[in-house]
């Protein structure tokens, strides 16, 4: 029986992701990593640690998320 999809599972056994990571990040590999998954929601890693936990996000929470950042509403978190 397959592990159910749950935030913390390790990346290894998301086997149907597909991660992608944004044009913008650097060459340190200072990035996260996302992937939609066939359930419908969305994992996140650490592009650093490729083989580490994923968070497991609904796609309102993406949404929720990137209309914020898209908004300016973080931008104090990196000045």
């Amino acid at each position: 029986m397959a592990e159910a999809i749950r935030n913390g599972i390790s990346s290894e056994l998301l086997t149907e992701a597909a991660w992608r990571k944004s044009k913008y990040s650097g060459a340190m590999g200072n990035c996260v990593e996302v992937a939609p998954l066939a359930n419908g929601q969305i994992a996140m890693r650490n592009s650093r640690d490729p083989h580490g936990p994923a968070l497991v996000y609904t796609r309102a929470e993406i949404e929720a998320f990137l209309a914020g950042a898209k908004d300016g509403e973080f931008d104090d978190m990196v000045a």
